[in-house]
């Protein structure tokens, strides 16, 4: 038996992390990726591993990722043990950037993507909440908040806006696309 890979996309601030962290307290069987990140870890939010770019790109070119990607200055990165943990038969999940869904999808064309969204103005109070990025960064990802995903991906969609527990319920449902009807 085969595990799924679940890629959980959207702007900061939606809550990507909250509900993965909410979804792995139900769901003993799911593998969380920890990503590596070329941000110092007491920089705070997710649970990653922080290196230096020169680690990151050592750990790229001796092909320790299954992903990798740039985006907001950082390099990102997803550890190759998500094969293992699918080839045990777990679901896999990791938070995603957009960018690379469609690279992602040609490597394991059985992914997942589920897009975490909220409202403009309960995104700009989580990032401000959040005090890693200026007036401006913030301001910068509420005008990327807003996006189309690549055509063709197999997309589930959670609203994380107000109610944490319906947010929940739906992203556990997201996670068990057999039950839900088409």
């Amino acid at each position: 038996m085969t595990g799924r890979l679940f890629a959980v996309v959207g702007p900061s601030g939606a809550g990507k992390d909250t509900l993965i962290d909410a979804a792995m307290q139900v769901r003993a069987d799911l593998f969380k990726a920890r990503r590596v990140i070329t941000r110092p870890t007491e920089s705070g939010g997710e649970d990653f591993d922080g290196v230096t770019v020169a680690e990151f790109d050592r750990r790229r070119a001796a092909g320790e990722f299954a992903l990798y990607w740039d985006a907001h200055g950082l390099s990102y990165g997803v550890p190759l043990s998500i094969e293992t943990a699918m080839r045990q038969g777990r679901d896999v999940i990791f938070n995603s950037s957009r960018a690379i869904l469609p690279h992602a999808y040609e490597i394991y064309p059985t992914l997942s993507v589920i897009l975490v969204t909220a409202s403009p103005a309960t995104l700009a109070g989580r990032l401000a909440a959040r005090g890693r990025e200026s007036r401006a960064d913030i301001e910068g990802r509420l005008a990327r908040a807003e996006y189309d995903l690549a055509p063709g991906l197999p997309v589930r969609q959670v609203s994380n806006d107000r109610d944490l527990g319906a947010a929940v319920t739906a992203f556990l449902t997201a996670l068990q696309p057999e039950s839900v009807e088409r």
